[in-house]
């Protein structure tokens, strides 16, 4: 079951919304009652089966508890000898083994899998702990509060990503009546942002736009495809993250929020402030600055652009690889840092030869040409370029011999309208008549109100005693209808 994604998720979450509700209301909603409802969640969510191989199956909430015991071995091992060097990294290459194992494994065999919904996520949850014992921010953390914070049932899936210090603090705060009724205040806000953002704009989005440019052959609907999914991918995972963050304010874990008016970015640097935050500041803080300390200190380039450039290529030549090892991830994230790279060299030029100007027409010029380019950004991520238009027909030929031909067929954009039909005899076009009539079969099918059938009497040029090759297709394209060509020779 995926979180937040229908109904009856939902209704799951009752069960434990409701008495931490109650709880609540009476100051005792506090950590403990927090463990026992993420375990009881992360039991229903992950009860299913995982097919390790083809014919070897497991059940995914022990894969959750091997990886979860896993990484807190690494942690307890580096705990002992949390310093630089060979043990740093160590830790680091063993923690992000389960990732990229699941990932290869994907790659060399589709059929197999042993990564569970939200691996990637607790992945960066997991080495955020390595980076803080590191740094020497945080000791050896508790089990149960390692476990809670890499497990914590609200974020697991999708995110946000929070960070340990952060997340220990409020998880261990006590809370009294009115600190609860604020929280679930700010839950409440968040719960019908989501409802808004997810069920309702992003789907009309995906339902009247999305679906139909995404099925476009031209130049301009691939456009359209491209402001389309902008939109939609940001409505959607901003609901999610809303319900996410609202979820976790019930159990008083105040997780950062995840997106902030990013269309309305000035430039690109901007942009990766404004959207999925908590990811772009993890790999900020972790990778990018990471790099740029190091080359600083040891005076690896003689300019400090180089660095810089060279920090952006390696941040989301990474970020592109956790999204996934496929082509048009990695190009979104080299993309990404091509842009960051013409953003930097252009912002050192522009401070001394002042090129771009102030005032509220130039705002406006910089949040259209940003949005612009993150948008393509998106059109690359969506792996839709190069892509075959998808299919929104559908639909067969049922019978074709010297008496009849019929069938049915329909346009789930269109789910009342009549579909016409093209017939030809091999290459010759030969007539074009319309899918309108009833079938009581299709409306129980919920194929629109039913009128998507069709019955004509085979033309006379087919019967000649010759072999015909009939074509059926979707009027105007090469569409063609299911169990076609037809072979007819009639006397």
């Amino acid at each position: 079951m995926i979180p937040y994604a229908s109904f009856t998720f939902f209704g799951l979450l009752l069960y434990v919304a409701v008495p931490t509700i109650i709880l609540g209301l009476f100051g005792r909603a506090n950590w403990r009652w927090a463990v026992f409802a993420t375990a009881l969640l992360l039991v229903l969510q992950y009860h299913g089966f995982l097919k390790v191989r083809p014919a070897f199956a497991v059940r995914e909430i022990w894969i959750v508890t091997g990886f979860a015991v896993w990484q807190w071995l690494i942690v307890r091992t580096f705990a002992g000898n949390a310093r630089g060097g060979f043990p740093f990294y160590t830790a680091i290459g063993a923690s992000l083994l389960p990732l990229a194992a699941t990932k290869l494994l994907l790659l060399i065999s589709p059929e197999s899998n042993f990564g569970f919904l939200g691996i990637s996520y607790v992945t960066f949850r997991a080495l955020d702990l390595v980076f803080c014992l590191r740094d020497e921010v945080i000791e050896d953390p508790r089990p149960l509060d390692l476990f809670t914070f890499l497990l914590f049932f609200p974020t697991i899936s999708s995110g946000p990503i929070d960070r340990f210090p952060r997340f220990l603090t409020d998880w261990r705060k006590p809370r009294a009546r009115s600190d609860f009724l604020a929280d679930l205040d700010g839950a409440v806000h968040r719960i019908f942002r989501g409802f808004f953002y997810k069920f309702i704009l992003a789907a009309l989005i995906k339902k009247f736009w999305l679906d139909r440019a995404a099925s476009g052959e031209s130049w301009g609907a691939l456009v359209s495809y491209m402001y389309a999914y902008s939109f939609y991918l940001f409505f959607d995972f901003a609901g999610y993250s809303a319900f996410a963050i609202a979820l976790s304010y019930l159990f008083g874990v105040h997780t950062p929020e995840n997106f902030r008016q990013p269309f309305l970015a000035r430039d690109i640097r901007d942009f990766w402030n404004r959207w999925h935050i908590t990811l772009s500041f993890w790999f900020r803080d972790h990778v990018y600055m990471r790099f740029l300390l190091a080359a600083t200190r040891g005076r690896w380039f003689a300019n400090r652009h180089t660095a810089s450039i060279l920090a952006y290529f390696l941040t989301f030549g990474l970020m592109g690889a956790w999204h996934g090892l496929e082509p048009h991830y990695i190009f979104y994230g080299l993309y990404q840092a091509t842009l960051l790279s013409g953003f930097e060299i252009f912002s050192s030029i522009d401070r001394k030869r002042h090129w771009w100007g102030r005032g509220p027409f130039w705002t406006g010029l910089a949040v259209l040409i940003t949005f612009q380019f993150a948008c393509f950004g998106l059109l690359i991520f969506s792996g839709r370029i190069g892509a075959p238009p998808l299919p929104h027909h559908a639909g067969e030929v049922e019978q074709a011999n010297c008496n009849e031909i019929s069938g049915w067929v329909w346009d789930k954009h269109r789910p009342d309208s009549a579909v016409n039909v093209d017939l030809s005899d091999g290459k010759e076009y030969l007539m074009t008549f319309s899918a309108d009539q009833f079938r009581e079969n299709l409306a129980d099918a919920g194929y629109g109100n039913g009128r998507h059938a069709f019955r004509i009497s085979t033309p006379a040029q087919f019967k000649d005693g010759h072999s015909h090759v009939l074509y059926l297709r979707v009027a105007g394209t090469k569409r063609e209808l299911a169990n076609t060509p037809k072979v007819i020779v009639c006397p």
